[in-house]
């Protein structure tokens, strides 16, 4: 069973930083990458950033550029493209966001996409599973 699970939202004061955890599990196909994304309330769900399976380049909205980091520690265990095999395989992704702003606060979801090429990463309608999010808030 496919498994997306996202931790480490909560309630940071502006400038402060927040690190979120994706662990994905269950997958036999071939990822081509994995996104983050966010929703605030009553806006649509944006891109935020990626990391490509095949060669780990990583993209990022321009809204967050020089502030968040994504990040996959064990890529180097993985041959070649993202395969992940056995109930029991497990990955981690990680988001490292700083100097926080209020305008970041938003439900941030991670998600994973098997489509060619990674051109449009920011197209939410790519990625075939998501986790449930988690809340961050930036407040003073």
């Amino acid at each position: 069973q496919v498994q997306l699970v996202e931790s480490g939202g909560g309630l940071v004061q502006p400038g402060g930083s927040l690190n979120l955890s994706c662990v994905f599990s269950g997958f036999t196909l071939d990822y081509t990458a994995i996104g983050w994304f966010r929703q605030a309330p009553g806006k649509e769900r944006e891109g935020v950033s990626c990391i490509s399976s095949s060669d780990g380049s990583t993209y990022y909205a321009d809204s967050v550029k020089g502030r968040f980091t994504i990040s996959r520690p064990d890529a180097d265990s993985v041959k070649g493209r993202f395969i992940i095999v056995g109930d029991n395989a497990k990955s981690t992704v990680y988001l490292h966001m700083s100097s926080l702003k209020p305008e970041d606060t938003a439900i941030y979801y991670c998600a994973t996409r098997t489509s060619a090429g990674v051109a449009d990463w920011d197209n939410s309608y790519e990625y075939e599973y998501w986790g449930q999010g988690t809340q961050v808030t930036v407040s003073a």
